[in-house]
């Protein structure tokens, strides 16, 4: 499948590892391809997604809203009533993740599950060599992306594509955030097809 990803698609899919990086996320989600699209590396995608209002920024900002840090289950009255007994909060995350390494206080995958005849299911796949592993949802977004392409009789993947992916995955945390900014996604995917045809 890649290899019908444009360059610039392919560009967008590394970039989204470095955003989901930026964030402290141990994977890549819906949510950093998005960041991505809202780019202006990104070509049409960016003009679409910047014209129905979004900007990275503000982007970032909402997935830091609804991605809670497990570190930061803790409110600001429990660090305050910590750090009046003299408990600084950010020391202590500083000393465990140098002693323990970074990502120490992250929760670790679920153990996995038994399969058919009661066999040990895969292991869930941890990063290795420094990638970031996809989600479920961010795959299928790529998938889909494969589908919109084939449905539209092109032969290549751009980010208009991936742009018509997640729209049409529609579960996945940038579905949460396009439709908390009052953006319409049908309305979306609409202006996405009609720049595809026209610069066909």
């Amino acid at each position: 499948m890649f290899e019908r990803f444009t360059t610039q698609a392919r560009d967008s899919v590394v970039r989204a590892q470095r955003e989901a990086r930026q964030l402290g996320h141990r994977h890549i989600g819906t949510e950093h391809l998005l960041l991505v699209l809202l780019d202006p590396a990104a070509g049409v995608a960016y003009t679409i997604l910047h014209g129905a209002g979004l900007d990275a920024n503000g982007v970032r900002a909402d997935i830091e809203r609804l991605v809670q840090n497990p570190w930061d289950l803790l409110g600001e009255k429990d660090a305050a009533a910590l750090e009046a007994i003299g408990i600084d909060l950010d020391a202590v995350r500083a000393k465990i993740e140098e002693t323990f390494g970074p990502g120490a206080l992250e929760p670790d995958p679920p153990a996995p599950r038994r399969g058919l005849f009661r066999r040990k299911a895969a292991a869930p796949r941890r990063s290795v060599g420094g990638h970031l592993p996809f989600t479920p949802r961010a795959k299928k977004v790529l998938e889909l992306s494969l589908r919109e392409a084939l449905h539209l009789r092109h032969n290549y993947i751009d980010t208009e594509h991936i742009l018509l992916g997640l729209l049409r995955e529609g579960q996945g945390l940038a579905a949460k955030v396009i439709a908390d900014a009052g953006i319409d996604a049908d309305d979306l995917r609409q202006q996405t097809i009609a720049a595809l045809t026209k610069a066909a």
